[in-house]
C-alpha cells in the first residue's frame, strides 16, 4: 500500500502544479506564442497547434520527473 500512496501524493502534487501554471498562465506572455508554433488562420477555419511550447513543456517536466526519481 506504500507504492500506492506514494503515487497518489505524486499525482496530486502534479495535478496541483498544472493548476497553478493553469491559474497564472495569462501573466506568461510567451507561453504559446513562441517561434515554432504553428498558427493557420483562414476564412472560416483557424487551426493551432503550439509545437514549440509543447516541447518545452515537455523537456521540463522530463528534467523534474529525473530530478525527482533520482
Amino acid at each position: 500500500m506504500n507504492g500506492i500512496g506514494k503515487a497518489l501524493i505524486y499525482m496530486g502534487l502534479i495535478i496541483a502544479a498544472i493548476g497553478v501554471v493553469v491559474t497564472f498562465a495569462d501573466k506568461l506572455p510567451w507561453l504559446g506564442r513562441l517561434p515554432g508554433d504553428i498558427h493557420i488562420k483562414r476564412e472560416n477555419f483557424t487551426f493551432y497547434f503550439p509545437l514549440a511550447t509543447s516541447i518545452i513543456i515537455s523537456v521540463l517536466l522530463s528534467l523534474i520527473l529525473w530530478l525527482f526519481r533520482r
